[in-house]
């Protein structure tokens, strides 16, 4: 009896001593890579016991969250420029790459059925397109039924990477979108209906015949939506694949990108996607908190080396060897202590 009860009593301190050494890290920003971020996480915690809590708030709200100092790192598909690293005291480093793809709801249509060019896009958003069977569109989709009914633009209505990708690529492509809306994370929408998050447009477009929107690919992918091709720089109409995403990302060279910005958007290689952009990880440069920056960067570097095929599964890109190692020197050497010691060395 006394046995057992002194068995009972070492494994109760044992696990007791489990759950005090368990980390639990705080994140919050982009949906953009919330799935990926949300595998890695039950993979980690089921490796390591630590975990991590991720809001997927978007972009704009996970770059308030880490300067108001909320959580332990922010997420944002926006990258910053060194200027506001600075000025934030911010360390930034890309994770995963992706595609941001149109989406649309119409009786009838296949994914991949209907093609589509940046400049008729940006009409369709300024609200100037309005009818499915519109003459321009058709004009792009000889042969296909493009049903007589009203488009309904569907867009974030929170402060979004996303949307930052999707609207710098029309002010790329169309000179009124530049002028009239330009490209950031939050603009003035000149019609349409607002979702929260990849999640949240998604649903709307789902529920909504006519509608179009704009989500991460993997959104598309899970939701089993009807994406549309796009007109690339070199003039070829391609489909979102993580084969035409990594096409786009192939001419990156991150090794001379300041601080990690870097755009991939409209690239010229023949079968690349035009709407594919690296998301990232902000965190602060001094740690007040030694202990917790290294457990974030552990859990980043846990899947830098064992994440690749949770990425792939879901139609992210994974970055090389060389990338990874680029940034354990350039940001997670950057990432100290209050003694200016790295905290994960």
């Amino acid at each position: 009896m006394l046995k057992t009860l002194g068995a009972a009593f070492g494994a109760a301190l044992l696990a007791a001593a489990t759950c005090a050494q368990a980390a639990v890290i705080s994140g919050a920003g982009a949906t953009f890579p919330a799935p990926v971020y949300a595998k890695w996480a039950e993979a980690y915690k089921a490796q390591t016991g630590n975990s991590l809590n991720y809001q997927a708030i978007g972009s704009g709200g996970g770059i308030k969250q880490i300067n108001a100092k909320t959580v332990d790192f922010g997420a944002s598909d926006k990258p910053l420029k060194p200027d506001d690293l600075a000025a934030g005291g911010l360390v930034m480093f890309p994770t995963v790459i992706g595609g941001v793809v149109p989406v649309v709801n119409l009786p009838g249509i296949r994914p991949g059925q209907i093609k589509l060019t940046g400049a008729q896009i940006a009409d369709i958003y300024r609200g100037v397109i309005k009818k499915w069977n519109d003459p321009l569109l058709a004009r792009t989709n000889p042969g296909v039924p493009l049903p007589a009914i009203p488009i309904t633009v569907v867009h974030r209505s929170d402060g979004s990477g996303t949307s930052f990708l999707f609207t710098t690529y029309l002010s790329m492509k169309a000179a009124h979108w530049a002028s009239q809306v330009g490209g950031n994370d939050s603009v003035q929408w000149p019609t349409g209906i607002g979702g929260k998050g990849n999640d949240g447009v998604a649903a709307f477009v789902k529920q909504t015949p006519g509608a179009i929107g704009y989500v991460e690919y993997a959104y598309a992918k899970q939701n089993a939506m009807t994406y549309t091709l796009l007109q690339n720089k070199a003039g070829k109409f391609v489909a979102p694949t993580a084969e035409n995403f990594a096409a786009a990302a192939a001419g990156a060279n991150w090794a001379k990108a300041p601080g990690f910005y870097l755009l991939l958007l409209d690239q010229a290689a023949p079968d690349a996607w035009p709407i594919t952009g690296a998301t990232f990880i902000l965190v602060h440069a001094k740690q007040g908190d030694a202990a917790k920056g290294r457990e974030v960067l552990k859990f980043f570097d846990w899947a830098y080396k064992n994440g690749d095929g949770m990425a792939d599964a879901l139609d992210y890109v994974a970055f090389p060897a060389s990338v990874k190692q680029l940034i354990r020197a350039k940001a997670f050497s950057h990432v100290t202590g209050e003694d200016g010691k790295p905290v994960y060395p």
